[in-house]
């Protein structure tokens, strides 16, 4: 399914024989992109002992490397460098050039956005994706009621809690549906490895939020569960796995579906009861609820609603009307795309992408910053990061200073080998376009890490790395070319496998 994209490699007949070159390493009359990582590698020497089969070490061997490494004072520099504190620091490249990139400098910013540093860390927790999701919404309502941009915001907790009560309930449903599976299958083995987790993709927040609404923060806030959710995960997920086998067992002995179904309401019943014993009692979708602020200007202001209603009525963000774009170069643009078993509510909407290059990516993204609309993104965000300062730039550490070798490896090989994958969902709230050349050269992101990292909160990406690292933002019809909404809304879908890395959760 989708085209191969990776770098073409020449291919050699018995006579055209790569040769070696004593200068720039293994050669060839065409060169090809393996050939090109082979340069500096000194094939003739030390490449296997002579006679043994498979290449294996000889003592030799490594007194040979180890005189070639230390003939060189500047890696014995580098031994002490990273004997004695971070490598990554070590390597840090602090030139002008490098600072002046990574200036939090903007002349693209949406006006209205919530303070990072209210109620904006999700701590020892995975709910980035609801916390990216809180911090669109509640420019929204700050906009329309012109509230203080550190006095709003949403609860997290409240979609967390029904999020894991879902994600609970559609574990089950998938085991009832797999009990013909053997236990050691690939799939069931897959899906007992992970029952349920703090992470969550976009369509699982259209989800939630179309079943159980949204409330202002003061209704349900975070506790010390909901900011360390280490023993939640661990009480929910083994509970979920004795579960799993019950129904299988059940199964095994003859019993019917409905039967299964039957036995699996009170287990999602005990779940429920673990969830509120860890988190409190959230709201329910249809509450009442008497929401009071005062705005800016200190006028107050109260309304009865229900958490759906306050979804509906006082954000006024129709989530469901929103889609994922995703840049996958595995996979052929222009097509919609979705993940076998990936969802977090039983019959909820599909996880949908529209795939497309990273050029329209970075189009969209910037009619929407004009257009004072905050972007939700999902990236690969432990690549090249400069937590303390909050910069995220590919150049920002200079591997070849530091070890002579440089990490050639680009985005669609580290999709085919498990070297990247979403892991971490923010807020695009700025772009700097350069004045020259009318490209975008970094971007401002709103963090959900607290006040204490990035510039009070909030990150900066260069523009390189958003090509590197950059796999998903949630846009809308007005900002998209026809032709690609119309693949979103064709519901034509290629159906990536379960464990495929775009069905990594955020």
């Amino acid at each position: 399914m989708g085209s191969n994209t990776s770098k073409t490699q020449s291919q050699h007949d018995d006579n055209d024989t790569p040769y070696y070159n004593e200068k720039n390493g293994l050669l060839s009359e065409e060169e090809d992109a393996t050939t090109s990582r082979l340069r500096g590698l000194n094939l003739s020497e030390y490449s296997t002992e002579k006679g043994k089969e498979g290449g294996a070490i000889s003592v030799t061997t490594l007194d040979s490397w180890e005189a070639e490494l230390l003939a060189d004072p500047k890696n014995k520099l580098a031994q002490n460098a990273f004997g004695n504190g971070s490598v990554l620091l070590a390597i840090t490249d602090s030139s002008n050039e490098v600072k002046l990139r990574q200036q939090y400098f903007f002349n693209v910013e949406v006006q209205t956005i919530g303070s990072p540093s209210f109620l904006n860390n999700q701590k020892s927790s995975g709910r980035c994706w609801i916390f990216a999701t809180s911090n669109v919404m509640r420019a929204h309502v700050i906009k329309k009621y012109n509230l203080k941009d550190d006095e709003f915001q949403l609860s997290q907790a409240y979609l967390f809690f029904y999020d894991k009560l879902e994600k609970s309930n559609f574990f089950l449903d998938n085991i009832i549906d797999t009990v013909d599976e053997d236990l050691d299958s690939r799939l069931v083995r897959y899906l007992f490895q992970g029952p349920q987790n703090d992470g969550g993709q976009w369509d699982m927040i259209v989800n939630l939020v179309n079943k159980y609404g949204v409330v202002p923060n003061e209704f349900f806030p975070d506790n010390a569960q909901a900011t360390a959710t280490s023993t939640l995960n661990y009480v929910v997920t083994e509970k979920l796995r004795e579960f799993g086998l019950i129904l299988r067992d059940l199964a095994k002995k003859g019993h019917s579906k409905s039967k299964l179904i039957e036995v699996k309401a009170s287990m999602v019943k005990e779940i429920y009861k673990v969830i509120a014993l860890l988190l409190g009692t959230p709201p329910k979708p249809t509450d009442k609820l008497v929401w009071e602020f005062k705005d800016k200007d200190g006028t107050y202001k109260y309304f009865e609603t229900t958490p759906l209603d306050f979804y509906k009525t006082h954000v006024e963000y129709d989530a469901s009307v929103r889609f994922s774009l995703i840049h996958d170069p595995r996979n052929d643009f222009g097509k919609l795309y979705t993940v076998d078993r990936l969802n977090n509510i039983s019959e909820g909407k599909p996880i949908e992408y529209v795939n497309v290059d990273i050029k329209t990516i970075k189009n969209i993204a910037i009619k929407m910053l004009k257009d004072n609309e905050p972007i939700f993104f999902g990236s690969d965000v432990g690549k090249f990061n400069q937590r303390e300062t909050g910069v995220l730039d590919v150049k920002a550490f200079d591997y070849n200073l530091g070890f002579g070798t440089n990490l050639n490896i680009d985005k669609l090989e580290r999709l085919k080998t498990g070297s990247s994958q979403m892991t971490h969902a923010m807020v695009i709230t700025g772009v700097h376009i350069d004045p020259l050349t009318n490209e975008p050269v970094r971007w401002k992101i709103e963090n959900s890490w607290g006040d204490q990292v990035g510039k009070k909160g909030y990150y900066m990406m260069t523009d390189e790395w958003m090509n590197e690292y950059v796999f998903q933002i949630v846009t809308a019809k007005k900002y998209v070319p026809k032709d690609i909404y119309n693949v979103w809304k064709a519901k034509q879908f290629n159906v990536l496998p379960y464990d495929d890395p775009m069905g990594a959760l955020a």
